[in-house]
């Protein structure tokens, strides 16, 4: 123990990771997201705890090295592809944030702490909804669609996407007990998608499957 810290400062530190860890879970628990309440203050605090020991002891460095390769374990365990998209990039990136905000608790760097802890809520919360905004315009899309190959064609589904007037780029084919299975990127806007997903996929009977 760092005989220059008294207790009840190491006390305190605890306790501010811990506050700081629930306050990066509370935005993830809110959105339903992997990684939530419990995890971030766990993690949080462990790393404020480990930071807090290595200041007394010689292998310090060695400590905090280790702290950030445990982390980057916990970080891809959240990372998970889904259809043709990798969801949980956001929850590892706050994973890696709790705990570098955990471990300046820990160093004793409460400003620099705070001043992260703001800057991630605002990127968060408040940035989410200009990415809302952006995600709404024109973009390019990546969807994955399914047919029977007995009953449905490429070629059929292209002309029809053609005479929709929907801009798209074939990445890859497979087939797979007669499902032919298609990625293609889109060129997707508000009205593009209303078209697209409302008037065609869903009422076309002969798609059987689609992802976005």
């Amino acid at each position: 123990m760092d005989l220059m810290q008294p207790m009840y400062e190491q006390i305190l530190q605890i306790i501010a990771a811990l506050i700081a860890g629930a306050i990066l879970g509370l935005e993830r628990e809110y959105h339903s997201k992997p990684a939530g309440f419990r995890t971030m203050i766990l993690i949080s605090v462990s790393s404020c705890l480990f930071s807090i020991l290595s200041v007394s002891l010689s292998s310090g460095d060695r400590i905090a090295s280790n702290i950030v390769t445990g982390i980057g374990f916990i970080g891809a365990g959240v990372v998970f592809k889904e259809g043709s998209t990798v969801k949980g990039i956001t929850s590892a990136a706050i994973i890696w944030m709790a705990a570098a905000i955990g471990m300046s608790i820990g160093l004793r760097h409460y400003i620099l702490a705070g001043e992260v802890l703001s800057v991630v809520i605002v990127v968060m919360v408040v940035l989410s909804k200009f990415e809302f905004f952006f995600d709404n315009l024109h973009q390019m899309k990546v969807y994955d669609i399914q047919f029977v190959s007995q009953e449905y064609s490429i070629e059929e589904l292209e002309k029809e996407m053609n005479e929709l007037q929907i801009n798209f780029i074939q990445n890859k084919i497979s087939k797979h007990n007669n499902i032919v299975r298609i990625e293609y990127n889109i060129e997707i806007s508000p009205i593009n998608k209303r078209k697209l997903i409302d008037n065609f996929l869903i009422n076309n009977s002969h798609i059987i499957g689609f992802e976005v």
